[in-house]
Formats: structure tokens, C-alpha cells, sequence
């Protein structure tokens, strides 16, 4: 299955999937709704999503996805600016091809992890694990970006319809992950971190 918001290349991409033997094209979708819809209806192995999908975008998308049983195996499609690759594969991708690549380098690419494998262009991992947010489930980021308001565990529980319980559970992991004892110590690695990445 193909996601993109643009319309020109969900056609192109289309044409190429369909007239390649080695795929099965069962549905596209321009916003990432209609593909998390399309593949709750249909068994999908593989799909490619442009990483700025409306309107949930690429990483909510995966997140929403890694939650359903048999998900399909995820291929960003997207342009190479930044960290879109790292980001990519932290949020859960199995591939990343970049748009100024070949269409013969998407095709490998979708292959290879229809097949299992994890397609990355060169990422120097020990840079992803050294960074311990890097680490976080898309929950446990939301959950700290959340904590750093200030919220209470009935407060987060209500914003992340989730229960208090379920609070106390991704706290106790989040705690452990960043290394630090409680909740202002998490605060604190928050925007610590978020200065070093210059961000505001």
C-alpha cells in the first residue's frame, strides 16, 4: 500500500508498483487516516508512506500501526533533509529511501524488508543509542514532553486517555530509561536535552 499527500506522486508511485510483477498494489491513500483505514480493512505486508503524511504524519502513523496485530512493515519515502532517516528508523520504520534516490533503489528497498530486513542508508547508530530520549517509545516522548508541563498523574492519565496505572507504568520505564529517580530529574534531562539540541 502507498501514502502520500501529494497527488502527482501517489499516481506515480501507483504506475510503479503496478506495473512491477513483484508487487501487489491493494490500495493508496493521500492522507494517513485513510491508510491506517485501509489497512484495519485489508491485509497490507508492506507500505510506503511519505514521511510528512497528512494530516497524522510518518511517526504518529507508525505509532498508531505498531500498536494493531499484523502490521504491515513500514518503507519511508521522503526527502533526505536533516535527520528524517534517524528519525525514521527511531519511530519504528523497517526501510527509508530517500526521493533523490533510483526507483530501482525503492523498489530493492521494499523488497528487502518485505523480506524482513531493516533498509537504512548509513546511520551512525552509536550516535541513536548514546542519546537515551533516542531510546523512548513514541508513548514514553509523549509522556515526557507531557511531565514537563508540570501534570499531575491524574492530569497525564486524562490528556493520554490512559489510566493512572498505566501512568505509573510508563513513568517507572521512563525513570529507568533516561536514569534518573523522579519526576523532576526527568524534567530537568528534558530540557537539558532539548537545549543542547538548540531547540526552544
Amino acid at each position: 500500500m502507498v501514502g502520500d499527500g501529494n497527488p502527482l506522486m501517489l499516481t506515480a508511485m501507483s504506475e510503479i508498483f503496478e506495473r512491477d510483477p513483484r508487487f501487489s498494489l491493494v490500495a493508496t491513500s493521500a492522507t494517513a487516516e485513510g491508510f491506517l483505514g485501509a489497512v484495519m480493512r485489508m491485509p497490507v505486508q508492506l507500505g510506503v508512506i511519505d514521511w510528512n503524511l497528512p494530516a497524522l504524519g510518518g511517526a504518529r502513523l507508525i505509532d498508531v500501526l505498531r500498536a494493531q496485530p499484523s502490521a504491515p512493515r513500514l518503507v519511508v519515502y521522503a526527502d533526505d533533509v536533516g535527520d528524517t532517516a534517524r528519525k525514521a528508523l527511531a519511530a519504528g520504520a523497517a526501510g527509508f529511501t530517500a526521493r533523490s534516490e533510483s526507483v530501482e533503489r525503492l523498489l530493492e528497498t521494499c523488497l528487502a524488508v518485505a523480506k524482513g530486513q531493516m533498509v537504512f542508508p548509513f546511520l551512525d547508530v552509536r550516535s541513536l543509542r548514546q542519546d537515551p530520549i533516542e531510546q523512548l517509545s513514541p508513548r514514553e516522548r509523549t509522556l515526557l514532553e507531557a511531565l514537563s508541563k508540570g501534570l499531575t498523574n491524574r492530569e497525564l492519565a486524562r490528556e493520554l486517555d490512559i489510566s493512572a496505572n498505566t501512568v505509573k507504568f510508563h513513568l517507572s520505564n521512563l525513570f529507568e530509561k533516561l536514569s534518573v529517580k523522579n519526576r523532576a530529574q526527568a524534567i530537568a534531562f528534558f530540557y537539558s536535552n532539548r537545549a543542547s539540541r538548540g531547540e526552544s
